[in-house]
């Protein structure tokens, strides 16, 4: 097989570490994969990219061992490798980050990282001393400050990815697979896990690195391959196409502007956060989000976002300050009285907070107006399904069945489930907590489409994003936070990605 260096220059062949031929998988009467190919080389980072529903999570769930396929080989090192469990992937040294952490709750991060391998000493007793020890050295070649005693339960989503980064990295692994590892990470920490990344691929190590941020893919990866509806489309040297060749492929149409063009017009006041406290986590935090305005809220990951959309929606209680709709002050904590005010919130989690996913489409998709629903306090099925049906053929969801469980649907098509079941209740002030969080380009541009069309509509929407240019392209002001405070309210016009790292980094402006 053909190897390439970086500038596409054909340097050598070589044989792939790992190698995927015909590899087809049906669940039921879908076929989530059909013939697909795809070859990884020791000391190289190759992308895996295609819209939510392509087949990406099925084929990592294939290399893990998690499923058989139903027809095509697998070799490593030119040998065939049967695949029956994740046993036989970790013996074979395969290790996979998954898009959705999976940690146990209730053990600690080094019991996490060492599960079902902690060392041990006489009597077969766990040497937790030496767990505890292996878990520092390993977070401090990531140079991460995480304490390994600290309980699993209550992490935030970048402090559980980088406890699965660190789970995989103790393995050894001679292949690497990373499903959408930086979803949730800041723009420091990518670059920290890049460059452990590439320390591991120079040392040999194949990695298959999955992302919707094509930015990263093109920064990392040395070869990109795109499936789409589950079929191989390509692999191409990444310096040989351009991000629309790739976007072209994955979606198999031009995709228009990722932001919509806006003529925003702000309203009279309709959020109004005053002093907002809750110790421990942010402190004095006051701004007023208007009727037709979208207001993002950025800063690093632990900054205290996410801490203060949940006190605004009364799902924490905060010590002191106050939270006003249209006038009317909310008692703090009551998530009942934040909805009948009319306030929505799209969670950060969708799977933890946003979904509860035993439960079908149509189920998740009517859970906040159930109520609304009922007659004479029955609730009837076509009933709910109508109503769901409506909202999943808005938002263009793709489901089977709406009777399928929600766990079934790709993970983009999950966060429209949870923006449909949100909207239903038209909400008068919608805030999103990393909206488009691991779902592809197509539908990114569809969720923004749609955050633009409620602001026109007159919804106050208050956005919380890592994501500078999802932040730089939909705000009509961007407020900053550092460490729990508001530092910047910046204006859209002198909103760019100097200054609002300025303010998330070091130093506060205007605020």
């Amino acid at each position: 097989m053909k190897r390439f260096t970086n500038d596409g220059v054909e340097s050598q062949v070589v044989a792939p570490l790992l190698a995927l031929d015909g590899i087809s998988k049906s669940f039921g009467a879908v076929a989530a994969l059909r013939d697909v190919r795809l070859e990884l080389f020791g000391g190289e980072a190759h992308a895996l990219v295609g819209e939510n529903g392509a087949g990406k999570s099925t084929l990592v769930k294939i290399l893990a061992g998690v499923h058989v396929p139903d027809a095509g080989t697998i070799t490593l090192d030119g040998a065939p490798l049967p695949l029956s469990g994740p046993a036989d992937a970790r013996a074979a040294g395969i290790a996979v980050i998954y898009q959705e952490p999976t940690l146990f709750p209730d053990l600690t991060v080094a019991e996490n990282i060492f599960m079902g391998r902690q060392p041990r000493r006489s009597l077969r007793r766990v040497d937790t001393a030496r767990m505890r020890a292996g878990a520092a050295e390993l977070f401090a070649r990531l140079g991460v400050r995480l304490d390994p005693d600290r309980p699993a339960r209550g992490l935030s989503i970048a402090d559980q990815q980088l406890v699965e980064i660190v789970k995989a990295i103790s393995l050894d692994a001679r292949v690497l697979v990373m499903d959408e590892p930086t979803a949730a990470l800041s723009g420091v920490e990518v670059e920290r896990l890049f460059s452990v990344a590439r320390s591991l691929r120079d040392a040999g190590t194949a990695v298959l690195f999955i992302s919707h941020r094509l930015d990263e893919v093109f920064t990392l990866c040395e070869r990109v391959t795109v499936l789409r509806d589950g079929r191989w489309v390509c692999t191409d040297p990444a310096d040989a196409v351009s991000v629309d060749d790739v976007v072209r492929r994955m979606v198999g149409r031009e995709v228009s502007a990722m932001f919509p063009e806006r003529d925003p017009v702000a309203g009279p006041p309709r959020l109004r956060v005053r002093g907002l406290t809750r110790h421990g986590s942010f402190a004095d935090v006051s701004f007023t989000v208007h009727s037709g305005e979208i207001v993002a809220l950025a800063g690093l990951v632990g900054a205290g976002r996410s801490e203060v959309s949940r006190a605004i929606f009364g799902v924490d209680r905060y010590d002191a300050g106050e939270v006003v709709v249209d006038g009317a002050r909310l008692p703090p904590g009551d998530t009942a009285a934040a909805i009948r005010a009319g306030l929505a919130l799209v969670p950060e989690d969708r799977r933890q907070q946003g979904l509860v996913m035993e439960l079908s489409v149509e189920r998740n998709a009517t859970l906040p107006r159930r109520w609304a629903l009922t007659r004479a306090g029955l609730l009837f099925g076509g009933t709910e399904r109508r109503a769901a049906a409506d909202w999943v053929r808005r938002l263009r969801v793709k489901a089977g069945r709406l009777i399928d469980p929600v766990s079934t649907l790709s993970g983009g098509n999950q966060q429209k489930v949870v923006l449909a079941k949100w909207l239903a209740t038209t909400p008068r002030v919608l805030i999103v907590d990393e909206p488009t969080r691991g779902i592809d380009v197509g539908t990114k541009a569809d969720v923004h489409r749609l955050l633009a069309r409620l602001a026109a509509d007159g919804v106050a929407v208050l956005m919380v994003s890592s994501e500078l240019p999802e932040v730089l392209g939909m705000a009509d002001r961007v407020l900053v936070m550092r460490e729990g405070r508001l530092v910047a309210d910046l204006p859209r016009a002198d909103a760019d990605e100097e200054t609002v790292m300025l303010a998330a980094t070091r130093q506060a402006v205007g605020a």
